[in-house]
């Protein structure tokens, strides 16, 4: 899918993968639209990639506030045009540190469902139908090998994102034919934030650089009208950036 002219709106848009992803899709020609609780942080991101030439415009919200979800969709329509990518990448960890399931209230399992997988879900609702009436559109879906591997303590998380990957299966075996396709994609231990609320023993050294996976899931993005919809891929194992540019040009 070409990025050069789209609409692009980012979650979780004013630090870590996020920040990187709205960077690297303005630097290929989206009109970004990014999203994110903290509006100075936001509005730091979104002026950088102007001063850089880029189109970018941010929206404080909360994905999990039912509320909001619908003035976010109407907002991004307004500000950069009919959205054509929408990359859920906000997320929340839930309690710190992170507890055992048996230790885990009912209330924060919840929580970390509502930010992960209802506000996913109610924002997909509100972009994805005017997709397929446009017949074309994608949809990324941030997740992490907790998805698919049962850590320890990992547990309200890991829950979130399995589902989420579910999801975005079901989407697209809904939506096969519209032209609205969906992909999961597990970016691989990053220099976050984030990842230093959940593992603070980890080096810094030993993790990616997030704006290093951004650009392999542009790159993901450029190729995915080869990739069957529903998919779930892994950032880092996408190696050939240049060939994979080639096969989607």
């Amino acid at each position: 899918m070409q990025t050069l002219g789209t609409a692009a709106l980012v979650t979780g848009a004013s630090r870590g993968l996020g920040a990187a992803l709205a960077r690297a899709l303005a630097r290929e020609g989206a009109r970004v639209v990014l999203v994110a609780r903290g509006r100075e942080d936001l509005e730091q991101v979104a002026a950088g990639i102007r001063a850089a030439g880029g189109e970018a415009h941010a929206i404080a919200a909360d994905v999990a506030d039912k509320e909001a979800v619908y003035p976010i969709a109407g907002a991004a329509a307004a500000l950069a045009g009919p959205i054509d990518i929408l990359i859920q990448n906000a997320s929340t960890l839930g309690p710190l540190p992170l507890p055992y399931l048996l230790d885990t209230a009912c209330e924060d399992l919840a929580q970390v469902l509502e930010v992960n997988l209802v506000g996913p879900f109610r924002l997909a609702k509100a972009l994805v139908g005017p997709m397929a009436l446009r017949g074309k559109g994608l949809v990324v879906h941030v997740t992490s090998d907790a998805a698919v591997t049962g850590y320890p303590r990992w547990g309200a998380y890991g829950v979130s994102k399995a589902a989420l990957d579910h999801l975005g299966r079901i989407f697209a075996a809904e939506l096969e034919g519209t032209g609205v396709r969906f992909l999961s994609v597990d970016p691989g231990e990053m220099n976050t934030r984030m990842h230093a609320d959940a593992m603070p023993e980890a080096g810094a050294s030993q993790l990616r650089d997030p704006a290093e996976v951004a650009e392999r899931m542009v790159a993901m993005i450029h190729a995915a009208e080869t990739i069957p919809s529903g998919s779930r891929l892994e950032a880092m194992a996408w190696a050939d950036l240049p060939r994979l540019r080639a096969a989607a040009s």
